[in-house]
């Protein structure tokens, strides 16, 4: 059984693309950077 592809987005501090985890599946459309380290440095 093949797996479905997961939502990815794109983090606009380091614009590299991040894909959906599990301890971000209850809140995903609010997710907008890839790490702490991003967040941080907005």
């Amino acid at each position: 059984m093949a797996k479905k592809p997961l939502p990815s987005k794109i983090c606009p501090v380091c614009g590299r693309p991040f894909n959906w985890r599990r301890k971000w599946a209850r809140d995903w459309e609010n997710v907008r950077y890839c790490s702490e380290r991003c967040r941080r440095s907005r």
